[in-house]
C-alpha cells in the first residue's frame, strides 16, 4: 500500500488566511504553522510567477524534514494567457506577444527556457528531497481537435527527471471514444494523470471522476468541491470552488485515495475547495479519517 499525503492547494489563500490561521499571525509564519498540521502542500503562487531561489530555500528551511511540496507550473507552460510581466524580467523584452492586452506567445525555445528556469528556481527543494512533483494544470482551451497531447512531450522531457502530474481541464479528453487513447498517452509520456473530485454537471471544466494510475510511483487526486451551482455560474474562485465536504463525502474521497494507493507508491491528495477555511478543514478531517 502506497503512502497518502494530504494537503491543500496553497497555504496562503486569502480565505483561509482570514479564517483558519491564528489572528494576527505574520505572513512569514504561515507556512511553518501550516506544516505543523499537514505533511504536504501544493504551491499555487508559482502559477503566476517563478519565485527566487532564496524564497524557495526558505520554504525548505522553515518546514520539517518530512514535509513535501507539489509545485504548480507557470501559466505560460500550462497554455494559459500570460502577460509579459509574469515572466522573469530579462525575458520580457524578447518574447512575441499578441492581443490588445499583450499575451506571450509560447514557442519551443521559450518553453525550453522556462522549463530550465523552473528547475533552477526549485533547486533548493530538489536538493533537499522535498519536491514531490510538478503540477501542470492545463487551460480548458487545450481541448481535442484544437490540440494534441503529444504537444506536451517536449515539456515532459525538459522537466525530466522530476515527476510531472497533468490535470486536464476539458472533458473531451475523457469522452468514451477517446479516454483509452488519452490514458495510453499518459503512460507513454510517463506523466501522472490527475484524478479529480468535482461536481458532475455539464460545465467546460467539469471532468468525470476517473481514477487511474499512469506511473507506478505517483498518483494525484485533487478535490475541487461539489458546488454545482457555483461551478456553472460562479464568477469568482470562491464562488466556483467553495464547498464544505461532509464526512460521508470525505470517506468516499478517502476510499478513492486508498484504491489509488493500492497501485501507486505515493498518492497526493490536495483539497482545492478554497472558500474561507473549507480546504484546511476538509484536509484536517481527511487526515483523521485516513489516520495519516
Amino acid at each position: 500500500m502506497g503512502a497518502i499525503s494530504v494537503g491543500t492547494s496553497s497555504w496562503a489563500d486569502p480565505g483561509f488566511v482570514e479564517e483558519w490561521y491564528p489572528p494576527g499571525l505574520p505572513a512569514r509564519e504561515r507556512l511553518p504553522w501550516y506544516a505543523q498540521h499537514f505533511d504536504a502542500v501544493e504551491v499555487n503562487s508559482t502559477f503566476y510567477a517563478l519565485p527566487a531561489p532564496r524564497t524557495v530555500a526558505r520554504w525548505a528551511q522553515c518546514t520539517g524534514e518530512g514535509f513535501t511540496f507539489d509545485v504548480k507550473l507557470h501559466r505560460l507552460l500550462s497554455r494559459h494567457a500570460a502577460p509579459p510581466s509574469s515572466l522573469p524580467k530579462d525575458l520580457r523584452d524578447d518574447v512575441a506577444v499578441t492581443g490588445k492586452r499583450p499575451r506571450v506567445v509560447l514557442d519551443a525555445e521559450l518553453e525550453r527556457e522556462m522549463a530550465r528556469r523552473t528547475l533552477d528556481a526549485f533547486e533548493p527543494l530538489i536538493t533537499a528531497g522535498r519536491l514531490t512533483s510538478l503540477l501542470l494544470q492545463l487551460t480548458p482551451a487545450f481541448k481535442p481537435g484544437a490540440h494534441q497531447l503529444a504537444e506536451l512531450e517536449d515539456l515532459v522531457d525538459a522537466l525530466t527527471p522530476l515527476r510531472l502530474a497533468i490535470e486536464l481541464r476539458h472533458p473531451g479528453w475523457l469522452d468514451p471514444g477517446r479516454v483509452e487513447a488519452t490514458l495510453a498517452w499518459f503512460e507513454h509520456a510517463g506523466a501522472a494523470f490527475v484524478c479529480v473530485d468535482a461536481p458532475q454537471v455539464k460545465a467546460p471544466t467539469a471532468l468525470p471522476p476517473i481514477d487511474v494510475v499512469t506511473r507506478a510511483d505517483l498518483a494525484y487526486l485533487r478535490a475541487h468541491g461539489r458546488n454545482a451551482e457555483g461551478y456553472t455560474r460562479g464568477r469568482s474562485v470562491a464562488e466556483r470552488f467553495g464547498y464544505r465536504y461532509s464526512d460521508d463525502e470525505l470517506r468516499e474521497i478517502g476510499q478513492r485515495a486508498r484504491e489509488l494507493a493500492a497501485e501507486a507508491a505515493e498518492v497526493r491528495l490536495m483539497f482545492n475547495n478554497n472558500r474561507g477555511s473549507d480546504a484546511p478543514v476538509a484536509a484536517e478531517r481527511m487526515r483523521e479519517l485516513l489516520d495519516v
